[in-house]
Order: structure tokens, then sequence, then C-alpha cells
């Protein structure tokens, strides 16, 4: 698990989805989470912390990334996630700094569970309200935006996790450059169930 962490950090920073410090990732552990450490790099050499879902830092100590509160109310949120990646990546943090969700304009966007993904409103990093207002955002989904701050996304493994949010800045860019253009035309929701029960059979068995 401590692996597929690293792994999936590294990863988000080899695809410029993180910058610097700017992202956090983490893994649902039996007594709370492992997660990036504070200011942490992906591209420097990092240590992981694991932390209950209450914040208390295991023996070995570290200090958690500063958004550990944000992964632990995601988890809470989603019973089904192992993973939860946090980043600023460039398109997702323009839509949300619109203080717009990602509407029904494409129908993949309905592998994110639902008809849209929702926007969260601003709120300072690292507080207790930023959780709570994501936990609702990503309710019945496996993504949302943060208000003027960047995206989350959740899976069952870090390979999706990855995939998931590499998908959603696509996503999000594609919609920038269709909002630059024109008025896209959004998708019914007919529309929308018609795609999602497409993706019941599509794809390896």
């Amino acid at each position: 698990m401590r692996e597929d962490v690293s792994w999936l950090y590294r990863s988000l920073s080899d695809r410029g989805l993180i910058v610097g410090s700017s992202g956090n990732v983490s893994a649902r552990l039996p007594a709370g989470m492992v997660i990036t450490p504070s200011g942490g790099d992906p591209a420097a050499d990092f240590t992981l912390v694991d932390v209950s879902m209450d914040g208390v830092v295991a023996d070995g100590g570290g200090i958690p990334s500063s958004e550990w509160a944000l992964h632990a109310a995601v988890y809470r949120e989603c019973p089904d996630a192992a993973f939860v990646v946090h980043t600023h990546a460039d398109a997702c943090t323009a839509l949300a700094c619109l203080g717009s969700g990602l509407p029904a304009f494409h129908y993949m966007v309905v592998r994110f569970g639902g008809v849209d993904v929702r926007c969260a409103p601003y709120v300072t990093f690292g507080t207790p309200a930023l959780a709570d207002h994501a936990a609702e955002a990503i309710r019945g989904r496996t993504a949302c935006l943060l208000g003027n701050h960047g995206m989350i996304v959740c899976a069952g493994s870090a390979r999706a996790a990855l995939g998931r949010a590499v998908l959603l800045e696509t996503l999000c860019r594609q919609y920038l450059m269709a909002l630059s253009a024109g008025t896209p035309r959004l998708l019914t929701a007919e529309e929308m169930a018609a795609a999602r029960e497409r993706f019941k059979t599509y794809g390896p068995r």
C-alpha cells in the first residue's frame, strides 16, 4: 500500500498534475490512512506518514499533509475508496476558480458516478470546513472540484485513481476549450443515462 502511494504521487507529478508541493495522495489503512507529508514534493525525497482519521499521527512521527482531514472526510463519505488524490491540476483549478462544476457536456462525465462533477465553495485550505464541503460535493461521485483550489478523485486502486485524475483534468480542459468557442451543448438526462448503461458492456471482461 505504501509503495502504491509513492508510485501514484510520482506518477501524478510525471504527468504534470502535481507541481512541487501542490498536491497530496493517501491510501486507506485499517487504522486510518497513509498520506504524503506536509510540504512534500514527489520529485524530491519524502517520507509517508501514518495518521488516524482523527489526525493522530502513529509512532514514527512525521507531519501529515495539511489536507489530511479532507482525505479522511472523503474516506468516510466514500466507503469503497482505497485511494484519494488531491491536486491543483491546471484545467481543474481553472474551472474551479470560475466557481463552476463540470456539467454534462460530454458523456464521459458519467465515469465519475453522476451527470456532473460538483464544485465545493471556497474555504481556507486545511480546515474542517473544507473537509465538510468536499464530503458534500463528492457524495455519490468519485470526484469533485474545490472552489478556487483544485480537485479530488477517489478510487479502489492506485492505478484507477491515476486514471480518474487524468480523465478529470482532460475533461475540464476540453470543457474550458468549448466555453472559449461558444456555449457547449449539454447532454440530457436521458442521454447521460444511455451512456451509463452503455458503459456496463464496455471494455474487457
